[in-house]
């Protein structure tokens, strides 16, 4: 039982020493969140989606910004598209693959920004959104776990994050991507929030 634990430490360890080790990802990581921070400052919206975990990865991203990260700020325009009422009526009348790209076809303008979350990169729903995005003048930032996947050659931005055979260490990177770009937002914006303490 011992070796299990430790040996599932080690391969997350692993997962992120790579990601550390990989100069592309990190440069991606630093545009996705200029692009944010550009968003929030024109008076534009955020919107995120995925499917079961990363679903709930776009959630955590979107409330932490509209909410609160660390220290009380102002809110930040940002939803994850999530509404079960939204989720089952367009399922039920246009099929599941349409779920996301009818919420921003229904609520993004230009301007807007979608950040999309697929461990495959072959999320079809998500996809579509991403489609529909770049038809709307809306940048498309990517988490995905495989380069060269169907999202990521719709993305403006990907930032992929390898995490070895299965979806688990993939979401385990987002998750740590989604604070980055959240910090990286609030110490631009919120530069109070992050002054070095006095020795």
């Amino acid at each position: 039982m011992k070796q299990h634990v430790l040996d599932s430490f080690q391969e997350a360890k692993t997962a992120l020493e790579n990601l550390l080790a990989n100069e592309n990802t990190v440069e991606a990581i630093i545009k996705a969140g200029d692009t944010l921070i550009e968003v929030f400052r024109n008076g534009s919206r955020v919107f995120s989606c995925g499917n079961g975990g990363s679903m709930c990865d776009a959630m955590h991203f979107a409330e932490e910004l509209s909410g609160r990260y660390r220290l009380d700020r102002r809110g930040l325009p940002a939803a994850a598209i999530s509404d079960p009422g939204h989720i089952s009526c367009v399922s039920n009348d246009y099929g599941y693959d349409n779920i996301f790209s009818r919420y921003l076809e229904s609520h993004a303008k230009r301007g807007d920004c979608l950040v999309g979350l697929s461990t495959s990169g072959r999320s079809k729903n998500v996809i579509k959104a991403a489609r529909m995005a770049r038809e709307r003048g809306i940048a498309v930032v990517a988490l995905t776990g495989q380069a060269g996947s169907p999202l990521s050659q719709l993305a403006d931005i990907e930032i992929c994050t390898p995490g070895g055979e299965f979806a688990d260490r993939v979401q385990e990177l987002h998750i740590k991507v989604i604070h980055i770009l959240i910090e990286l937002v609030e110490r631009h914006l919120f530069p109070g929030n992050y002054r070095e303490p006095r020795v």
